[in-house]
């Protein structure tokens, strides 16, 4: 069964609503792992590969200091931990331990299953078409230029 209703919403209404539900979805699973929203994306975007703090808080918009505080806690749990880097030995690179990269993982597929279900009201070509105008979106950084995002759901 399609839904096909905007329920009065305009686009820009139904994004900030949709980033909402998606924030607390991502804020429970958090919660769940002992874990701030936070601490969940810093662990979750390092899936990817180890990041230099710099890019760590572009990425999650976060002034350095703060990035700092943010690494120390979560290092505090042994989930991460920080390694000079090998190009600039003035520079740190912050990598997920094993037991971060678990925790980052169970973390990580339990707020994908939990978005799913959402989304599982959907026709499949819905899904589809949500999923292709998602991507069109985080194409560019809303200045037109491509987006800078990496990692998972950072």
């Amino acid at each position: 069964m399609a839904v096909h209703t905007s329920g009065g919403l305009g686009t820009a209404d139904a994004l900030v609503r949709l980033s909402h539900l998606v924030q607390h979805v991502f804020a429970d699973v958090a919660r769940e792992h002992d874990l701030t929203s936070q601490q969940l994306q810093l662990v979750c975007v390092l899936l990817a590969e180890p990041l230099g703090m710099t890019r760590l808080s572009r990425l999650m918009h976060l002034e350095r200091s703060s990035m700092t505080g943010l690494v120390d806690r979560v290092e505090k749990r042994r989930l991460v931990a920080r390694a000079a880097d090998p190009a600039d030995r003035r520079a740190w690179r912050v990598a997920l331990t094993e037991e971060g990269a678990r925790l980052a993982t169970r973390a990580h597929d339990d707020v994908v299953a939990r978005l799913d279900t959402l989304v599982g009201r959907l026709e499949p070509d819905d899904r589809d078409r949500l999923t292709s105008a998602v991507a069109l979106i985080l194409a560019e950084d809303g200045h037109g230029r491509p987006a800078s995002v990496r990692g998972r759901l950072d």
